[in-house]
């Protein structure tokens, strides 16, 4: 079995909750503040909002570098701003804000961490601006070797900067080094446009990408403890 000298982990997804609970709280605020709120649904506004955010993001790197509160911030007023809402985008966004702070942390986490702190260094990767992934990993006290933001390398996965500031902090070449996160695109095609091996960590059992081929696929981190000790050597459901 392959024996890597660093792991590439992701935050949001990965080893804490995404906001799934939040963001229907938030799109039901702008329904109900809506002149025409009987027409719209939650999916629609939601879908809405994810492409306005995709939008801003995909185009947001060097000069054009936002946070990502205020790509947060700008797609969620343009919503507003669509679905003829009264709500105001700087306040109800705040929900989404605090649970970035202090997410729900997933059971295989710590256990993980803990399982391969001082064996080999740590990274986390995050799109998430800095101070809130500092205040959610200060919150849940783990402990890691490095984090690197979208904000350190002013880019979004999956570009490759904020994975190629990862291998210099490491010191290390791409095929010494394993990615694990949530995203097929941001996280296991970003990795793997690198030349680095890329754990799928696909805990809500989505369906298999077309055309992305991560290095393995896994549900869980237990899993992927397993397969770094050396038990499993090829992609699981």
């Amino acid at each position: 079995m392959k024996k890597y000298k660093a792991i590439f982990i992701d935050f949001y997804g990965t080893l804490v909750h995404e906001d799934d609970e939040i963001l229907p709280l938030i799109c039901e605020r702008v329904r109900t503040s809506s002149s025409s709120s009987a027409a719209y649904s939650i999916r629609d506004i939601g879908g809405y909002w994810w492409k306005a955010f995709l939008r801003r993001s995909d185009s947001c790197y060097g000069p054009s570098f936002r946070p990502q509160r205020q790509i947060g911030v700008d797609s969620l007023a343009e919503t507003i701003r669509e679905f003829q809402s009264d709500a105001d985008a700087e306040t109800l966004i705040q929900l989404q804000f605090e649970n970035w702070k202090k997410p729900v942390i997933f059971e295989d986490t710590k256990p993980f961490l803990e399982e391969w702190n001082g064996q080999v260094p740590l990274y986390i990767l995050s799109n998430i601006d800095t101070e809130d992934v500092s205040n959610a990993i200060e919150y849940h006290g783990l402990k890691v070797d490095g984090v690197i933001s979208s904000e350190d390398v002013q880019s979004y996965k999956p570009r490759q900067e904020m994975f190629l500031e990862g291998l210099r902090k490491a010191g290390l070449q791409p095929s010494e080094v394993l990615h694990i996160g949530d995203s097929i695109n941001n996280d296991a095609w970003g990795a793997m446009q690198c030349g680095i091996d890329a754990v799928w960590l696909n805990r809500t059992r989505k369906a298999k990408h077309d055309t992305i081929q991560p290095t393995y696929t896994f549900s869980d981190l237990n899993a992927v403890t397993v397969m770094m000790k050396g038990n499993i050597t090829m992609n699981v459901d």
